[in-house]
């Protein structure tokens, strides 16, 4: 990782925790569909779109970007020179309707975008739950902050406090996502075992559903799927930047073959089945399906 590219993912991270208030601010009013669907053949909320306004304009402006590429955007948007930030700017956003954890996803990439998980420098989450919080990974390992909002004359402002480094613990939890009746054979026997095993844990929004699997170990899973065996789930914006924390949280990944990070996405919308967790289930994982 070289200096600029770090100094460039500090100041992304920087910015979405800033635009973090402003954000959640357009929840109550961004809770209807606005008719149309996004590029990855998702209906649009106009918290979607609110959350993809602000992240775009505030990141495309710094200094060190030089991609920008969003579930919402039909392709990259060049800034000029820098790294690449892919985002997906309200993961989980259905949840609003139903008042349910919904959080924003990010990857700095030291390379063109797309690229494979490989060049990602470092990735993080923010998440809207009881409390907000930023999980950040870079080389150094995974932090947790707790956003608090500061409002002034500017407006509404996130700043990172209560720092806590965070390490995947023995796993106890699951959550996997698809429904059991698009399940594959292979994927639906695994799951049988670790039904019996680990307690339930699926919320409906990668971002939540990941938060629990790192803070109490464990397995998250939308899988390759009978009518869509290359699963639901993005790899630029969603399957690679997860992969990264959970990998440097200390677990690992797989998209049923190999790492996320591994995966070559053949464009900025491309698919890919998402394992995370604990080493050991996800080589288990990888043996059965």
């Amino acid at each position: 990782m070289n200096v600029d590219a770090e100094e460039a993912f500090e100041a992304v991270v920087d910015e979405v925790v800033k635009t973090a208030p402003r954000i959640a601010d357009g929840f109550a009013d961004g809770r209807t569909y606005e008719g149309d669907e996004n590029p990855s053949g998702h209906e649009v909320l106009g918290a979607d779109l609110h959350a993809n306004r602000l992240l775009k304009e505030c990141i495309t402006d710094l200094e060190g970007v030089g991609g920008f590429a969003s579930e919402e955007e039909e392709g990259v948007v060049d800034c000029g020179d820098g790294v690449g930030v892919a985002v997906d700017p309200l993961d989980g956003s259905s949840n609003l309707v139903t008042n349910n954890p919904a959080g924003v996803i990010l990857g700095v990439y030291d390379a063109p975008l797309p690229s494979p998980g490989e060049g990602l420098v470092g990735a993080g989450y923010v998440l809207f739950g009881p409390l907000t919080t930023a999980v950040v990974a870079d080389g150094d390992g995974v932090v947790e902050y707790v956003v608090e909002t500061e409002r002034g004359e500017e407006g509404a402002e996130g700043v990172r406090v209560d720092e806590r480094e965070l390490t995947l613990p023995e796993p106890t939890v699951y959550g996997f996502g698809g429904g059991r009746e698009n399940w594959t054979d292979g994927f639906a026997g695994f799951a049988d075992e670790v039904e019996h095993e680990l307690k339930l844990r699926y919320g409906g929004s990668m971002v939540g559903d990941v938060n629990q699997v790192l803070h109490k170990g464990g397995i998250f899973a939308y899988p390759a799927l009978r009518e869509r065996p290359q699963g639901k789930l993005r790899t630029l914006f969603e399957g690679a930047p997860m992969a990264y924390i959970i990998e440097t949280a200390g677990g690992g990944s797989s998209d049923g073959e190999g790492s996320l990070l591994e995966r070559e996405p053949d464009g900025v919308h491309d698919r890919t089945p998402v394992y995370l967790g604990n080493e050991t289930v996800i080589e288990r994982l990888e043996e059965e399906v």
